[in-house]
C-alpha cells in the first residue's frame, strides 16, 4: 500500500503554474531504491497514506511533512510535496520542495520545483539560484514564471531580478527563456520599446508562441497594434492549431474595429472548439458589437440551452431585443437574469423600459417584488427606482421612494445622498443640508458630499466662503475629479475671480466634456469679455446635448434665446 501510493493524490497545478515534470528518460528504468526507515516512520507514513485514501489530506500531509524533516529522505520529501501542491498549500510545498531539493542535488525536477515555489514566496534571488541549476543540467527552465510572480512585487525587487537575469545571460546568451523572462520584466517596469527590441532581437521570438504574443501585446501598449496584426498571422501559419494565437488575433481584430473579420476568425475558433463556451459568449458579443442582433441572439440562445453564461446570455439578449425595437421581448429576458453581476443592470434596463412606454406602476411592481426576491440588492433597487423617477422629472414620486427606503434603512449614506439631491430638485435647500452634514458628520473626508455641499452653498446661497472652504477640501482629496474642478472654478467666479475661474473651467470641460461644464465655461467668458469663444462652446456642447436644461437656461438668460 505504501509503495503504491495513494492514486487520489495526482499531481495537480491549481493556479496555473508550470507544472513539474519527470525529465528522465521514459525508455530507461530507474533502479528501485528502498529507504531505510525506523519502524516509527513507517507507521506514520502508513497512516498518511491511508488517511489520503479517505481523503484526509490535513493527517497525510502533517505526517509527511514531520518524516521528511526528520528522515530527510529525497522520496518522502517528494511525495509530502506532491500532497502540498495538490492541496494548494503553499508553505508546505516550499518547505518540502527544499528539503527535496537539498537531498537530491543532481534531480532537475526537484531543482525546478524548490525554484518554482521560492518565487512564488517573493524569494527571487534564491530562486534564480536553483533555476540556475536546472539550466547548468539542461532542463527545461521557466524563467517566465519567475518573471510574472514577480509582477505584482515593487519595483526595487523586480530591479534586482533584472540583474539577476542579466548576469545569467552572461552565461547563456541565446537562451530563449531568459531573453523571454527579462522582456516580461521589461514590460512590467515600463519598458515596452525596449522589451520589444530584445523580442525582435531574439531569434526564438518569430517561432515561439509566446515571445510572438508578447511581442503583440507591446505593440499594442504601444498604440501600434496595426503590426501586431501581421505579426500573430504569420504566427498563426507556423502554429495554425494554437488557440492562445488565434484568440489574440481575434480580439485584436475587435480592438482594431474590424468586426465582419473578427466574427468570422472566432466563429471558426468555435468551430475548432466546439466545447469552448467561453469563445461562444465571445462571439455573441462581437456580433452584438457589429449590431448583427439576430446573429447574436442565435448564439446566446445556445448558450441558454447548453446552462452555460446563462445570466450573461439573458442580459445581452434583451439588449439585443431593446435594438430591435422589441421591448416585450427585451422584458421578458431581462427578468429571466438571476442574481449576479448582471443582475442590476437587467432591473434598471426593465425600469427603464417601462417607464418609457408608460407603464410606471409595473415599473414600480416590478422592482418592489424584485426587492422581496432578492432582500440583499433592496437598497439598489430602491435607488434604480428614484432615479428613474427623477430623471423623467417626477421628484414627488421620486422622493416617496427614497423617504420609505430611508424608513427600512436609515443608515444607509447612499440613500442620504440621493434624498439630498432631490431635495435641491424641489428646493428644499435645508433637507439638502442636513442629510450632507448628517453623511459628512460619518464620513468628514467624502469629496461627494463636500463637493455637493459646497456647490450649492455657491450657487443657490450667498455663503461663498464657507461653499468654496468645503470645496477646496474635497479639492485636495480628489485633485482630478472634474466635477469638482468645475465647482472650484464656479467658486472662483462667484467671488469675482474670473481667471482663475475661467482656468479651473477649461480643465474641468476638458476632462468631462458635459453641457453643464459647459455652461459654466462660457458663462465665465461671457462675463470676461470673450463672447465670440463663449458661443463657440455653448455651441459644442448644444450639439452634443440640446436638451440640457442648465446649458438652455444659461443661454436664454445671457443671450435671450435657448438656442444660437
Amino acid at each position: 500500500m505504501f509503495l503504491g501510493g495513494c492514486a487520489n493524490l495526482s499531481p495537480s497545478s491549481q493556479d496555473g503554474s508550470p507544472p513539474v515534470e519527470d525529465t528522465a528518460p521514459a525508455a530507461v528504468a530507474k533502479p528501485q531504491v528502498y529507504g531505510s526507515f525506523s519502524e516509527q516512520t513507517l507507521l506514520s507514513l502508513l497512516t498518511a497514506e491511508l488517511a489520503g485514501q479517505r481523503n484526509r489530506f490535513d493527517i497525510a500531509l502533517e505526517n509527511y511533512i514531520q518524516q521528511a524533516n526528520e528522515t530527510q529522505d529525497a522520496g518522502v520529501a517528494e511525495r509530502g510535496f506532491r500532497i502540498a501542491e495538490y492541496l494548494g498549500a503553499d508553505e508546505p510545498a516550499l518547505e518540502l520542495s527544499l528539503i527535496w531539493a537539498k537531498n537530491a542535488p543532481d534531480n532537475l525536477e526537484a531543482q525546478r520545483a524548490v525554484a518554482i515555489q521560492l518565487a512564488r514566496a517573493g524569494r527571487y534571488d534564491e530562486s534564480m539560484t536553483y533555476m540556475e541549476k536546472v539550466l547548468q543540467g539542461q532542463g527545461d527552465t521557466h524563467f517566465d514564471f519567475l518573471a510574472l510572480s514577480a509582477a505584482e512585487t515593487d519595483p526595487d525587487t523586480r530591479a534586482g531580478l533584472l540583474q539577476s537575469f542579466d548576469r545569467l545571460l552572461v552565461k547563456y546568451p541565446d537562451n530563449g527563456q531568459l531573453l523571454f523572462g527579462k522582456a516580461l520584466l521589461l514590460q512590467q517596469d515600463g519598458h515596452p520599446d525596449t522589451a520589444l527590441q530584445l523580442l525582435e532581437d531574439q531569434k526564438a521570438a518569430t517561432h515561439d508562441v509566446a515571445p510572438l504574443l508578447l511581442r503583440a501585446r507591446l505593440l499594442q501598449s504601444m498604440k501600434r497594434g496595426d503590426e501586431a496584426i501581421p505579426l500573430l498571422e504569420k504566427g498563426i501559419k507556423q502554429h495554425p492549431d494554437d488557440k492562445r494565437l488565434r484568440l489574440a488575433y481575434a480580439r485584436l481584430l475587435v480592438e482594431q474595429n474590424r468586426l465582419d473579420d473578427a466574427k468570422v476568425e472566432f466563429a471558426s475558433l468555435v468551430q475548432q472548439f466546439p466545447d469552448d463556451d467561453d469563445l461562444r459568449f465571445s462571439l455573441a458579443l462581437v456580433c452584438l458589437e457589429a449590431e448583427a442582433w439576430q446573429e447574436a441572439i442565435g448564439y446566446l440562445q445556445d448558450l441558454v440551452e447548453r446552462n452555460s453564461h446563462v445570466d450573461a446570455a439573458h442580459f445581452n439578449m434583451g439588449r439585443a431585443y431593446e435594438e430591435l425595437k422589441d421591448p416585450n421581448s427585451a422584458l421578458q429576458e431581462f427578468g429571466m437574469v438571476g442574481p449576479g453581476n448582471d443582475y442590476l443592470p437587467a432591473q434598471l434596463r426593465q425600469a427603464n423600459i417601462l417607464f418609457d412606454t408608460g407603464r410606471s406602476g409595473e415599473a414600480s411592481k416590478v422592482l418592489a417584488d424584485a426587492r422581496d426576491a432578492q432582500p440583499d440588492y433592496a437598497i439598489q433597487l430602491y435607488l434604480i427606482e428614484a432615479e428613474a423617477q427623477s430623471s423623467r422629472q417626477r421628484y414627488d414620486e421620486a422622493w416617496a421612494v427614497i423617504q420609505k427606503a430611508l424608513k427600512q434603512y436609515p443608515d444607509d449614506l447612499n440613500l442620504l445622498y440621493t434624498r439630498s439631491m432631490l431635495a435641491e430638485k424641489r428646493n428644499d435647500l435645508g433637507q439638502l443640508e442636513a442629510d450632507l452634514r448628517t453623511i459628512l458628520s460619518r464620513e468628514p473626508d467624502n469629496s461627494m458630499a463636500l463637493n455637493a455641499l459646497g456647490y450649492t452653498l455657491v450657487d443657490r446661497t450667498t455663503r461663498y466662503a464657507e461653499g468654496r472652504e468645503l470645496i477646496q477640501k474635497a479639492h485636495k482629496l480628489s485633485p482630478d475629479d472634474p466635477a469638482i474642478l468645475d465647482s472650484l472654478g464656479w467658486a472662483n467666479y462667484r467671488t469675482g475671480n474670473l481667471d482663475e475661474a475661467e482656468r479651473l473651467l477649461r480643465q474641468a470641460l476638458e476632462r468631462f466634456p458635459d453641457a453643464e461644464v459647459a455652461a459654466h465655461l462660457g458663462e465665465v467668458l461671457w462675463a470676461n469679455g470673450k463672447q465670440p469663444e463663449a458661443r463657440k462652446v455653448w455651441a459644442a456642447a448644444q450639439k452634443e446635448q440640446p436638451d440640457n436644461t442648465i446649458l438652455r437656461e444659461t443661454l436664454l438668460r445671457l443671450t435671450g434665446s435657448e438656442k444660437l
